[in-house]
Formats: structure tokens, sequence, C-alpha cells
């Protein structure tokens, strides 16, 4: 068997993006239980930025990641990962309250935010939908390209990519010995990157349950008539009850904002939800839905308090944490992914989130 300094379980954007900030420091080998890379959340992610997108709690590894994004250095690609699409919350006559407090919260944070008028950003808007604040900073990302890129920079620094390898069994004797259906491999450090398996990947190494649990979302792509321009912005309702944004072809993505608990899975939307949506969305616009052409569902990964988990567990010497992302991995990625190499290398912290509080995403805070 070949020995590694570091194994991560999982290829998705946490695995991956940490890989490539280990790698040229260490053997890095990287488990991925699905025959591809970023099969489960990753893939399915609804691909925007947006620094008020998961709340005061995230916006600052979101803020710290915007940069690297948008210049993102030569190895790569050095092309931007994000290109324009503003940010539109609508709300009710009755919701003042919600805007007003939404705008206080984000100004603490230095992130700024407009009142509009919110038919004059979206066609169709239904009159009862009369405040609104604008986000011009919000952006589409390519997250096929940045996944891809992260997983490009670690095997070329010597990362080693297994997939059809899910963990079947773990036991540590000085190291750690991995076994996996695509066969048995040591290492002196196991990343726990498993997305919605981390707590199962967590109780199979040893470590007390820390309360990472998967909620499923549901995406819809419809046909609207009239079509959806392209200069649509993505639309937020302030309460988070829905979001849709324009894709090609006049189409658009919703989502009802659903946090439905389940077990890890490969995570399937359930036609009651389908509906759900799309009343949602009736519920905004004057828009006639003509077809639904792709429905799927996506696992979110959260802790307890919904803030991503990083660090070596005191529980379980070895055995490091890169989870509980939640919807806000792709976005956070660059920064979250600076701060758990230094954790884990014990190097000093990438100017980039040199700024930022490891502490705050601690595994520690759950260990008493």
């Amino acid at each position: 068997m070949s020995q590694y300094d570091v194994a991560i379980v999982g290829a998705g954007i946490a695995g991956a993006s940490l890989a490539a900030e280990i790698a040229p420091h260490a053997r890095v080998l990287i488990l991925e239980g699905e025959d591809q890379p970023g099969y489960h959340a990753t893939g399915r992610s609804a691909a925007f930025w947006s620094e008020t997108y998961g709340g005061p709690d995230i916006q600052p590894l979101v803020t710290a990641s915007g940069d690297f994004l948008h210049n993102p250095p030569a190895e790569m690609g050095g092309e931007s990962f994000l290109s324009p699409r503003g940010e539109l919350f609508i709300a009710q006559r009755d919701d003042r309250a919600v805007i007003d407090g939404f705008v206080a919260k984000f100004a603490a944070l230095g992130v700024m935010l407009d009142e509009v008028d919110p038919a004059a950003y979206c066609p169709g808007l239904r009159p009862e939908w009369t405040d609104a604040l604008y986000d011009d900073g919000c952006c589409d990302i390519d997250v096929a390209r940045l996944h891809g890129a992260y997983l490009t920079a670690a095997r070329r620094a010597g990362a080693e990519l297994v997939c059809d390898a899910a963990v079947t069994g773990l036991s540590r004797h000085g190291h750690w010995t991995i076994t996996t259906r695509a066969g048995v491999f040591t290492a002196d450090v196991l990343v726990n990157a498993a997305g919605a398996w981390a707590e199962a990947v967590g109780i199979m190494a040893g470590a007390p349950p820390t309360g990472i649990a998967p909620l499923r979302r549901t995406m819809v792509q419809l046909r609207v008539d009239p079509p959806a321009p392209m200069t649509l912005p993505l639309v937020r309702d302030a309460h988070e009850r829905f979001y849709f944004k324009p894709e090609s072809g006049g189409r658009i993505w919703l989502s009802p904002h659903d946090e439905i608990a389940t077990d890890p899975c490969d995570a399937a939307p359930e036609e009651i939800d389908v509906a759900i949506a799309i009343d949602k969305l009736d519920s905004a616009v004057d828009w006639r839905v003509t077809a639904v052409e792709r429905r799927w569902a996506g696992l979110r990964t959260f802790a307890p308090d919904r803030r991503p988990v990083y660090g070596f567990d005191p529980a379980v010497p070895g055995l490091f944490w890169c989870a509980g992302q939640g919807g806000f991995g792709i976005q956070t990625a660059p920064a979250a992914s600076k701060i758990a190499a230094a954790m884990l290398m014990g190097m000093p912290v990438d100017p980039m989130a040199a700024h930022l509080d490891p502490e705050r995403y601690s595994i520690r805070r759950f260990r008493g």
C-alpha cells in the first residue's frame, strides 16, 4: 500500500480546493465515492456569488473570495470565474421592517445595497411587490470550470485522485488505514470533506457526533412566456421563500428555497416541491409557465449553527474536518481553502484570508 501524508475523503469543491492548496507541500490522495467528482452538491449548484447569500457568518468568506474569483492566478486559468448578474431582493408592502433590517445588517459588514423600484428590474412583477434592494456585485459562477481548475491544480502538484472509492472502513494505529471500494490506502492525516456523508465518515473515524446533516433543495428549469431576458438579475424574496435567475433561451432557474431534512443520498426532487416552486413564482410575476424542462435536487449540508466546520478534531488524533459548507461552498472556496490549508499544514494564513478568524469555523466549538 502507498503511504500518503493526507487522504481527503470527497472530491467536491471542498476537497478539491483544499487539495490544490496543500498538494505542493504534502503527498495527497483524494478519495471520491462516485465515479466522477462533484456529482452531488457541487454539480447541482445554482451557481451564483452573492455577498448577502448565507448571512453574516458566511459573508466574510464570500467577500474574501471575490478578488480570487474575479482575477484568478495563471495556474488557475487566469480567466474570471464570475460574470455580472446583479441581485434584486423583493418585498411586499407589509415587509418594510424586513428590508430595513437587511440593509442595516449588511451595512454593518461593509456591504451596501441600493433601494430601487423593483418593477424597473423585473418585468412582469406583480404590483404588491413594492420594495426592493439591488446589489450590482452579484455574479454568476462558472462552477464546472472552477471545480475543474482546482482538481487540475491539485493533480499538477502531485495529488492523486481515485474515484468510485466510497469509504467502507477506517482504523488508526499510528496512521490511518482507509478501506474503500477501490482498495485500501494509508495516510497520516484523514480529511473529512465528505459533504452530506461527513457525519457518517466522522463517526466511522471514531468522532463524537457533531450534528452535521444534509438538507434537500429543489431546482426547476422552466420556459416562461414572455421569455425571461438575460438581463434579469437574480431575484430573491426578502423572506427567503424563493429565488429565480435567467438561463439561455428565455428560460429561468427557480428554487422554492426549501430545506428538507434527508439522509445522505442521490437526491431527487419531489413533485410537490416542484409544484410549490411554481406556485411561489406565480405569486411574484405574471409570467405563464409553458414547460417544466428539468428538475433536480441537491444536498446542502449544515452544522447546527450553519457555519462551516474546519480543523483537527481534538477528540480523534489525525482527523481533520472540512465540512458543513451548506449551499455556500463554491462561492467561499478560495478563502475557505486557504484557512483550512493553514490549519491543516500549520502554515501562515494566505493574505487573502489573513483577516478572517479561523476559530469562528473550528470543529472545537462542538467539542466543549
